[in-house]
């Protein structure tokens, strides 16, 4: 690699660095009004921790990787340490990930108990592949590995990919496969809540329509994340590959925040005094002195309508 090469390549690094940490600041400064109001001032529940979660252990991966690299010189042994570490928690946070979606849907379908079992007897082994997966093509150094370049005039630390992209194709069919499971089982169920609208000539639940709008954004966006991250492994250009890491390292952080807080904000600026911040239940006071308590299920489509639209 000439000195011009190694040059370009920190320059890339830093940018596609400082482009990361401000696109993931920028976010959560923009969300941590909404934050306060919907988890520090109310009661905790499961929603409320897993929102946390996926909250503060995105941020902490974000920043992570967008320091490590170029923009801060960590040595050569600390940085290979860092990468599985930040590897693994990817791997953990997109599996948090999905089982937000694993809930929601469980929400929709009148809290199936058959369809919840369902799905995560499927899920179960794709958690599974992705931890076989980590230690395959992640944990050793002799297939990924961390590279320190060092001239006279930069000293940085890249990625060492040393083995092709199939392995990484392979492992990523499985994923991409339930996504499509969840997109149909989502679509199905908005199809069906559309044409009992249409019976009766009301417009459709607010609810549904935000929960299938993002399984369609999260199937598009974690589709084109395991796309980037096969073609990590194919030895492409820095530019390339810089692109690839900016939106692996921002995107899935963003999106499963955004997926919580936007059911709670719908359901705050509706007509409803009060609105429970549980996935699996809705509660509405229609007035100061009445409280009505609904499932998300079997009551979304003939009552919650008087809260929401």
């Amino acid at each position: 690699m000439s000195e011009q090469e190694v040059v370009a390549g920190l320059r890339w690094n830093n940018n596609i660095s400082v482009v990361t940490i401000t696109l993931i600041c920028y976010e959560y400064f923009l969300l941590l009004d909404k934050e306060v109001k919907y988890v520090w001032k109310r009661p905790w529940s499961l929603m409320s921790c897993l929102y946390l979660v996926v909250r503060y252990l995105g941020l902490f991966l974000a920043l992570l990787w967008g320091c490590w690299g170029g923009l801060l010189y960590i040595p050569e042994s600390v940085s290979y340490t860092l990468v599985v570490l930040m590897e693994w928690g990817y791997s953990a946070y997109g599996c948090i990930a999905e089982g937000i979606l694993i809930w929601r849907l469980y929400a929709l379908y009148n809290r199936s108990k058959l369809l919840l079992w369902i799905l995560l007897g499927l899920f179960l082994p794709i958690v599974a592949l992705s931890i076989g997966t980590d230690v395959f093509l992640y944990s050793r150094p002799n297939v990924f590995s961390v590279q320190e370049i060092i001239t006279a005039e930069v000293k940085y630390c890249t990625f060492l990919f040393k083995m092709g992209p199939m392995p990484a194709t392979y492992t990523s069919i499985p994923m991409v496969c339930y996504d499509i499971l969840l997109l149909i089982l989502a679509a199905a169920k908005l199809v069906k809540h559309l044409k009992e609208r249409r019976k009766i000539n009301s417009r459709p639940n607010t609810s549904i329509l935000i929960i299938v709008r993002h399984h369609i954004v999260y199937f598009v966006l974690n589709f084109m994340n395991q796309i980037f991250l096969v073609i990590l492994w194919a030895g492409i250009s820095t530019p390339m590959m810089s692109i690839s890491e900016l939106f692996n390292d921002t995107v899935p952080y963003i999106l499963a925040p955004r997926l919580i807080i936007s059911i709670w904000d719908t359901h705050a600026h509706s007509e409803c005094v009060y609105v429970s911040r549980t996935f699996e239940d809705r509660g509405c006071w229609t007035s100061p002195m009445v409280f009505e308590e609904r499932d998300m299920g079997s009551e979304i489509e003939s009552e919650v309508d008087s809260c929401i639209v």
